[in-house]
């Protein structure tokens, strides 16, 4: 196994054999504690001293299922801490296969305006780098580069990459892996990472796998049966099976959901409740596929091996599609938040954000805090638009836009900035549902509902079942436990989806850990796994400290204590004392 390090000051590389602190970590682990151990947390993120790592997770590459997830890391423009953001896509079982741990870019081009692509290729006995000039790439539409990639590099590349929203800094940038058909739309989002690749002058890094080794298992045999009780869990459970909700309605299926717990942020996180949610929601947008189609069309993966299938494809009404693909959160950040309840203008959004490259739940609540500062009225789409094109020619609203939430709202003078560590809030209101609340302020990576998925127990009724409403000092605990067992799971390359499974059917819990065991000749436990992930968050939380970082920064925004959220007019009347309780227990 092989660290490629990337110099992008002089365009060279060196392999390093993987350190004995590393080889048994993958994913959010390894990125997370190579950005510990080697990133000066005082750092400027777009300065030289920063580093971006690229991690296939402990399984990928493997046939386990659903586990071709990416993380990728560094010091985060958006937040100024650690960031770990993650996603599903080929390009990293197809590094995974070449037997490298991780790819870290170091350094940045003396001249600025420099753009490059590293190509990653086996040279027939081990991995090695090619540099050449991305000037054909720079400043244009993604969908419209792609395919000038594919038909330099080949058909059978993968690539990871950015838009023109990491060329201009934008901390709501995104880096874009493509999918499998070969569009720009699996997005790494949160933190501004593009941002990161972007200061480097690194625009693309083209993955050729042919010739490859393939990874390596300690015990094949045991793998196949950890990885077999994972997919039949994943095969029963109600969420996850094929046709179940997932797969019918995509994640978009909790529009209508948490719409009718009252916990679906709308226009700005001024109610919990938006009249036209029917309109966005996962059954509509299968209902429209279906009109429009003339058939019912499933979901489909994003990336080999998943079993899940939630990733839609949404169409006009000539048949053509729109875009691919109208995740729950988009759907959310791009409609209801913005007070927008035209689906075909939502998907249009969502083309926009994956063309230009920034992440859909940052750019949709920064729009939301423009309109709420009145730049432009809730529910105006067409306006919406032309703000997506302003970002896109990087004018001087486009880059304020492009700054994040936090630095919307101090644009404009609001203080309604529904964010946490500078990052923009995702589409569950943490008034309504307390423990995702105590989530949002206190995970390592600004406000992020992936981080601790209490939504689990707390609105879907998996693993347990928690009140949504009550201000309990046992949320902490909630939280906590769900960020651990996240660390964990982010570094394994299993999508999160997995969680709704294993949480409810022992044996794929079981299974997940037999795949890590068989794969690394291990004896972990299942609290062995919940402790990794207990450690990871503690390197992260320490790179947070030495960032100038301090419990008060585990806070909700202000305005959240005394404005109520309708309809169950709840305020965020936890104490202190509970957000303080997340670490300090660990």
């Amino acid at each position: 196994m092989w660290i490629v390090r990337i110099n992008m000051t002089d365009q060279s590389y060196k392999l390093e054999e993987v350190p004995e602190r590393y080889k048994n970590l993958g994913g959010r682990g390894l990125t997370s504690t190579i950005i510990y151990d080697e990133v000066d947390p005082t750092c400027h993120p777009l300065g030289p001293n920063n580093k971006l790592v690229f991690a296939p997770g402990m399984v990928t590459g493997t046939a386990a299922p659903t586990s071709a997830r990416v993380s990728v890391g560094a010091k985060s423009p958006l937040t100024g801490g650690i960031k770990e953001s993650n996603a599903g896509a080929a390009w990293s079982p197809a590094v995974a296969r070449m037997r490298v741990k991780a790819i870290v870019v170091e350094g940045m081009p003396k001249e600025k305006g420099e753009y490059w692509v590293a190509k990653l290729f086996w040279d027939g006995k081990q991995p090695a780098v090619e540099f050449s000039c991305a000037g054909d790439y720079v400043g244009k539409n993604l969908y419209d580069v792609f395919p000038m990639v594919f038909e330099k590099f080949g058909k059978r590349v993968h690539i990871a990459g950015i838009g023109v929203a990491g060329e201009y800094g934008y901390a709501n940038s995104g880096i874009v892996f493509d999918d499998m058909k070969q569009r720009p739309t699996r997005y790494s989002g949160r933190g501004g990472l593009g941002a990161v690749m972007g200061s480097k002058g690194l625009k693309f890094i083209v993955v050729d796998p042919e010739g490859a080794p393939g990874v390596e298992i300690a015990d094949p045999e045991a793998f196949k049966e950890g990885a077999r009780k994972l997919r039949e869990a994943l095969g029963e459970h109600a969420l996850t099976k094929p046709k179940g909700g997932l797969n019918t309605y995509g994640t978009a299926v909790l529009i209508n959901i948490m719409n009718e717990a009252g916990g679906l942020p709308t226009r700005n996180f001024r109610s919990g409740r938006f009249e036209g949610a029917p309109k966005i929601a996962g059954e509509a947008i299968f209902e429209n596929n279906k009109q429009r189609l003339g058939k019912e069309l499933y979901n489909h993966a994003c990336s080999p091996g998943c079993v899940i299938q939630c990733s839609n494809s949404y169409y006009a009404e000539d048949g053509s599609e729109i875009v691919s693909c109208i995740e729950y959160e988009s759907d959310w950040a791009l409609g209801a938040n913005c007070g927008i309840d035209d689906l075909d203008g939502v998907a249009k959004l969502v083309y926009w954000c994956n063309a230009y490259g920034t992440d859909t739940i940052e750019t949709g609540d920064c729009i939301a805090v423009a309109m709420d500062s009145g730049y432009i009225p809730f529910g105006d789409l067409d306006g919406a638009i032309a703000l997506m094109h302003e970002m896109g020619k990087g004018t001087p609203i486009g880059r304020i836009l492009g700054g994040g939430t936090e630095f919307v709202a101090k644009a404009f003078g609001n203080p309604r900035s529904p964010s946490v560590k500078g990052q923009g809030m995702p589409a569950y209101e943490p008034r309504a549902v307390k423990g995702i609340g105590v989530t949002y302020a206190t995970t390592t990576m600004g406000a992020d509902h992936t981080a601790g998925y209490t939504i689990a127990p707390e609105i879907a009724g998996v693993g347990g079942k928690s009140d949504p409403l009550a201000s309990e000092p046992s949320k902490a605990d909630l939280s906590r436990a769900f960020q651990m067992t996240t660390a964990f799971l982010d570094s394994t390359g299993h999508c999160l989806f997995i969680a709704f499974a294993i949480l409810d059917i022992a044996s794929g819990f079981q299974g997940l850990i037999e795949e890590v065991n068989a794969m690394y000749g291990l004896n972990m436990t299942i609290d062995d796994a919940v402790a990794l992930g207990g450690e990871i968050l503690k390197r992260e939380r320490a790179f947070n400290l030495g960032a100038g970082m301090t419990n008060l920064h585990d806070r909700l925004p202000e305005f959240m204590k005394y404005e109520a959220l309708p309809p169950h007019n709840v305020v965020n009347d936890l104490p202190d004392e509970v957000f303080d309780a997340v670490h300090g227990k660990m």
